[in-house]
């Protein structure tokens, strides 16, 4: 099958991919990608590598190859280099501010009737008190467990 998108580097292009393959502040991801693009660059004296080498070199899959030429073709080097934004990431319901008052909560004496907190009952004081709008027990427990705390 013939290659749709093709990459031809500069010399300042390949330097840089150079020096990201070495840098050890790189991600493994971007030496990844940046093995990718040199393999794959027309302009060197062989010319580009077979998929299949460039996969075996770089020991990804053909996909990520693809993935990567694509990326550099359209959209440039460093955006072939560095994650995508992610765009659908949902907000924490359970800010700085939030998890300070429900430390304060846990450590304070449990409410009149209560021998002691409970997930549902944290999860509702912080809603009650206006903290949070929406919060399930889930996400109280995993915060306190974050922060090494015991409802025992």
């Amino acid at each position: 099958m013939t290659k749709q998108y093709h990459v031809t580097l500069t010399p300042a292009e390949r330097a840089r991919l150079q020096r990201a393959i070495t840098a050890r502040q790189s991600s493994q991801r971007q030496r990844t990608h940046a093995r990718i693009l040199l393999l794959a660059d027309a302009a060197q004296p062989a010319g580009a590598a077979p998929d299949a080498v460039i996969c075996q070199k770089a020991r990804t899959s053909p996909a990520t190859v693809g993935r990567v030429r694509r990326r550099f073709a359209t959209e440039g080097l460093e955006t072939a280099l560095a994650h995508k934004p992610q765009v659908n990431r949902k907000e924490p319901t359970l800010d700085g501010e939030a998890e300070a008052h429900l430390i304060a909560l846990v450590c304070g004496a449990p409410p009149e009737g209560q021998q002691r907190w409970t997930l549902q009952l944290l999860k509702e004081t912080l809603i009650e008190r206006g903290y949070t709008d929406t919060v399930s027990h889930e996400t109280v427990r995993q915060r306190l467990k974050k922060m090494n705390l015991s409802l025992g």
